[in-house]
């Protein structure tokens, strides 16, 4: 059956729906090689991004995972409640401050081999060549303007 409920025609090939597909099952590699340390491959980006660039607006966090505030906030409460993250409000009150703890920077390092795991074998998995084309192609589907 295709996704027009038509039982016989052509297959539709819907770009969301295998980008998707490949996105939980990438999401599935990352969870299970992250689980001793108890996080979410959601989560790890959060932690990776606080280290690199420091503590950070939470609409700027947000803009660089290509995330909604909502969102993001959904992601933040249980870094916060483990004491991973803090968050304060910024300079103007209206705009939230997030920074990385200190025990999320230990926990950040402690899981920065499992996930380099993961990434060793989804490498194997596609092939390393693959891997780079893919990032470098789904960076620009990330970024792309797709009109109104």
């Amino acid at each position: 059956m295709s996704l027009t409920g038509n039982p016989n025609p052509a297959p539709v090939i819907c770009n969301c729906l295998v980008l998707r597909q490949a996105a939980r099952r990438v999401t599935q590699l990352y969870d299970q090689a992250l689980a001793p340390e108890d996080i979410r491959i959601t989560q790890f980006p959060i932690l990776a991004l606080l280290r690199a660039d420091g503590t950070m607006l939470m609409k700027d966090l947000a803009a660089k995972l290509v995330m909604d505030r909502a969102t993001l906030g959904h992601n933040l409460r249980p870094l916060e409640a483990r004491g991973l993250v803090a968050i304060a409000p910024g300079k103007d009150r209206r705009g939230r401050m997030v920074s990385l703890t200190d025990e999320g920077a230990a926990l950040l390092r402690r899981a920065a081999p499992l996930w380099r795991a993961a990434q060793q074998r989804f490498e194997e998995g596609i092939g390393r060549d693959d891997a780079q084309a893919l990032r470098a192609a789904l960076g620009r589907v990330a970024h792309a303007d797709y009109g109104p």
